[in-house]
């Protein structure tokens, strides 16, 4: 499985969770690392994700990718499975979000094994608060 990161997350965020999943066979890459750069849009990315052969799970923190019809349809279209980081990640320090995205990766890896299809997922900043879903 590979892991994006979209330009609404910091590189670091991709890099550390790459270095914590590499052993399992598994890659974390920023937009930035993609051909489409840091300029392609929602849509573009989006595009390019679904047109891949490999298996993709999103992590985003741009939740009016929920709103936003155009995007919302091009998601399912391409049938992406993804987390949205709550808008408390936004004042949060890089390294506690780099913490939590360590600690709640057992679960996302979970869901994303259990679920087929499209699907997006609110990512909490608390530890112990559940992981919901996102209407799509």
């Amino acid at each position: 499985m590979k892991v994006f990161f979209d330009n609404c997350t910091s590189p670091v965020l991709a890099a550390t969770l790459c270095g914590y999943i590499a052993h399992l066979g598994h890659e974390a890459i920023h937009i930035k690392d993609l051909p489409c750069g840091r300029h392609a849009s929602d849509i573009e990315w989006i595009a390019l994700l679904g047109a891949d052969a490999d298996e993709w799970l999103v992590v985003t923190g741009d939740g009016r990718i929920v709103r936003n019809k155009a995007e919302r349809a091009a998601y399912r279209a391409a049938g992406l499975r993804g987390f949205v980081l709550e808008p408390g990640f936004q004042k949060t320090p890089l390294n506690q979000v780099a913490s939590a995205l360590l600690w709640r990766w057992p679960d996302m890896a979970k869901i994303a094994s259990l679920v087929g299809g499209p699907a997006l997922y609110s990512l909490p900043v608390r530890r112990g608060s559940r992981i919901t879903t996102l209407p799509l």
